[in-house]
């Protein structure tokens, strides 16, 4: 009789190689952790939108001859948030800087899926905050719905 050769894998071997990628792809998966990436993104974008929204503010006041525009409280009255319903307690700047100074309002990436306010009605909501020091006059622009327990502040 013949000894016949066989080839091809055990089982035994082919469930090490799967053990072995399932858990090389766990460890991809943990070093990259695609939630945090997104979450650092939004953030990234958070910074960028309240740097533009001061910008425009401080371009204004330029303009007005130090004037801001109507409606921004001082550090008295705490921070209030940059949106249409003034009943609310929000700030309504849209009307002294949207098409002039910034095509439109970045909106919170989380909120209202991020699209921009460009038309100035009584419905939108930036999610971002904004404040006068009456110590030094300075400016002061929040994103507080930072993830991964950030707050996003630029003052100028």
């Amino acid at each position: 009789m013949k000894n016949k050769l066989q080839k091809g894998f055990t089982l035994i071997e082919l469930l090490v190689v799967i053990g072995i990628l399932a858990v090389l792809l766990a460890i991809t998966l943990i070093a990259i952790n695609p939630a945090r990436q997104f979450a650092q993104a939004n953030n990234t974008k958070r910074q960028s939108d309240v740097t533009a929204i001061l910008n425009a503010v401080t371009q204004y006041a330029a303009d007005n001859k130090g004037a801001l525009p109507a409606g921004i409280p001082d550090s008295t009255q705490g921070a209030s948030v940059i949106g249409g319903d003034t009943v609310g307690g929000q700030v309504d700047i849209c009307p002294s800087l949207v098409t002039t100074y910034i095509a439109a309002l970045p909106v919170d990436p989380l909120t209202n899926n991020g699209t921009p306010v460009s038309t100035c009605n009584a419905t939108y909501n930036t999610n971002c905050t904004i404040v006068r020091s009456t110590t030094n006059n300075r400016l002061t622009v929040a994103a507080p719905a930072g993830e991964l327990g950030v707050v996003i502040t630029v003052t100028r």
